[in-house]
């Protein structure tokens, strides 16, 4: 079966990784967070070895893949649970491939006066 590699660049802290998922069935993806020098995400990542289906359509307050982030100590903010769930979700089939992307706008600097 086909696996899925997403690449994270998750903002400020540098700390760039790879997502990858491939279905192990219908009901579950097996997924690997790889190449993060990030400790709270190799935390996550030995906490996290599958995503199931049902768990792509768990709410964030109950969702394993949060959870796994939170109690490893990860920033709220943090882009990789959410690349976590999409790869698992297109390794499902139940998701195209497309990139996500959050970029900040350039702004002008007001003057003080």
């Amino acid at each position: 079966m086909e696996t899925i590699r997403i690449s994270v660049e998750p903002g400020i802290c540098g700390f760039l990784c790879q997502v990858e998922a491939r279905r192990q069935d219908k009901q579950r993806a097996i997924v690997k967070i790889t190449g993060s020098q990030c400790e709270l995400i190799q935390k996550m990542a030995e906490n996290l070895k599958e995503v199931t289906v049902s768990i792509i359509f768990t709410p964030h307050t109950r969702n394993p893949v949060f959870k796994a982030a939170e109690l490893a100590g990860c920033h709220l903010t943090c882009p990789i649970p959410v690349a976590v769930l999409k790869a698992a979700e297109v390794a499902l089939g139940l998701a195209l491939p497309r990139d996500a992307c959050i970029s900040f706008m350039q702004h002008e600097k007001k003057d003080a006066t």
